[in-house]
């Protein structure tokens, strides 16, 4: 899909630089889900928030334990909201 990520740049604390299948680009900020206690709380470990890859089209730490949508990625990075029509998402 066209919100799917290409690639993935660390820059600096929890900020990633993400490019996106449709080419827009943008800075993904999570260092709110630094705090959430939640599964996200190993964002703590800065070292294992680094280790991210891009793996079908999501960002992924670790062994696929933890992962984001490319949906709410491109949200996040874009601040395009992603709709739904007829069960497929657009932007």
């Amino acid at each position: 899909m066209y919100f799917d990520v290409v690639r993935a740049q660390y820059q600096s604390d929890y900020r990633i630089h993400l490019t996106f299948e449709d080419g827009r680009s943008g800075v993904l900020d999570l260092a709110d889900y630094v705090s959430d206690q939640t599964v996200f709380a190993r964002f703590s470990d800065i070292g294992y928030f680094r280790r991210f890859k891009v793996d079908s089209g999501a960002l992924v730490w670790g062994e696929g334990e933890l992962d984001i949508a490319p949906e709410r990625l491109y949200e996040l990075a874009t601040g395009r909201q992603v709709k739904y029509d007829n069960e497929r998402p657009y932007a």
